[in-house]
């Protein structure tokens, strides 16, 4: 698959929260985008609210899945396929790779 690259401009103090916040929920900023667009183009709407529990530090990778999964499942919205789910992995990676690079 062909990727493109989008470039967006906001406010530089928005910018830095907005990065910690994709850090505490454990996603870079260029694969919440990513997600976000998906579920967009999927449900045609603006289909979730993405936020950060303030105790998500404290629980376990099992909780902190089981509790998305419970969100998500609560919003009615379809859940990904595993090449979607690869796919996020794969560009994950990619993205890890190419910051230890630098």
């Amino acid at each position: 698959m062909a990727q493109s690259a989008v470039t967006v401009r906001m406010d530089s103090e928005i910018k830095s929260q907005f990065d910690k916040v994709c850090e505490q929920i454990g996603m870079s900023a260029n694969t919440a985008f990513n997600v976000f667009v998906k579920a967009v183009v999927r449900t045609r709407s603006i289909p979730f609210e993405i936020k950060a529990s303030p105790k998500i530090e404290s629980m376990s990778a099992l909780e902190v899945f089981q509790a998305l999964r419970a969100e998500v499942e609560s919003n009615g919205l379809p859940e990904m396929t595993l090449d979607e789910i690869n796919q996020e992995i794969r560009l994950a990676r990619e993205e890890r790779r190419a910051k230890m690079e630098k």
